[in-house]
């Protein structure tokens, strides 16, 4: 096996525990111990995938972004679909389209057709 295929074989190996531990909800320290991992190894790897550009194979790291609930108020609680409607989510993006998912939406496959109509802009 040459370095190229070790190294792609590691990123790719690197990529996946990254957003397995991103979905767990556990800490960086309790994955990595009950994989027999070491943190630095772990932290090194993190920062060298979100420093690597926007390659389309990159794992997407975790981010917050700010929602506000159209409609919510005492006559519409933000738990309940507003009256009449389909409570269907309507996601606003950069690029000023807008993406409707309903309940029950599949969080992964969401985030990467985001990533994807964010990227044709």
């Amino acid at each position: 096996m040459t370095q190229r295929e070790r190294s792609r074989q590691a990123r790719r190996k690197w990529e996946k525990l990254i957003s397995e531990q991103g979905r767990s909800g556990q800490s960086v320290a309790a994955f990595c111990r009950e994989r027999e991992l070491r943190a630095s190894h772990f932290y090194w790897w993190k920062k060298r995938l979100r420093a690597g550009g926007s390659e389309a194979r990159r794992t997407p790291m975790t981010r917050f972004v700010e929602v506000k609930l159209a409609g919510a108020g005492p006559e519409c609680p933000a738990t309940d679909a507003p009256p009449g409607g389909d409570g269907r989510v309507e996601i606003l993006l950069k690029n000023g389209r807008s993406l409707r998912v309903g309940r029950g939406f599949d969080a992964e496959l969401v985030r990467a057709l985001v990533a994807v109509v964010e990227s044709a802009a």
